[in-house]
C-alpha cells in the first residue's frame, strides 16, 4: 500500500479521535464549583456524552467509511442547527466534524476506486 493511500485511509480515523479528545476537554468544566462528588461525577458524565457519541461513531465507522461520513456529517448538521445562535461555537465544533465527514468520504471513495 502506497503512502498516499495509507494517509487517505487513516486520516479520518486520526482526525475523528483528535476531535473527540478536543471536545472531551470541555468536560473539565464539570469540576468547577462547590458541588459534591456525586454531583460532579454526574456533571462529568453529562459533559462527556458528546465524546461517547463520537467514540461510538468512530467504532461504527472503523471499517465502513461511508458510515463515518454519514454519522459525522449528521452530527455536524445537528450541532450547527442546535447552536445556531452561537456562530463561533458552530465553527469551532461543527466545522471540524464536517472536516472529519469529508475525510471519511474521501477515504470511502478512494477505497471504492481501488476495489473497482
Amino acid at each position: 500500500m502506497e503512502l498516499r493511500s495509507l494517509i487517505i485511509r487513516w486520516a479520518p480515523r486520526v482526525l475523528a479521535i483528535a476531535f473527540t479528545l478536543f471536545i472531551s476537554l470541555f468536560a473539565l468544566d464539570a469540576f468547577e464549583g462547590q458541588a459534591g462528588f456525586r454531583e460532579k461525577a454526574v456533571a462529568l458524565l453529562m459533559h462527556l456524552l458528546p465524546s461517547f457519541i463520537c467514540v461510538a461513531a468512530i467504532a461504527l465507522a472503523w471499517r465502513r467509511e461511508w458510515l463515518g461520513a454519514l454519522l459525522f456529517g449528521a452530527l455536524a448538521v445537528y450541532y450547527a442547527v442546535s447552536a445556531w445562535g452561537h456562530p463561533s461555537w458552530v465553527f469551532l465544533i461543527a466545522g471540524p466534524m464536517l472536516l472529519v465527514a469529508v475525510s471519511y468520504t474521501v477515504a470511502w471513495v478512494s477505497r471504492r476506486s481501488l476495489t473497482a
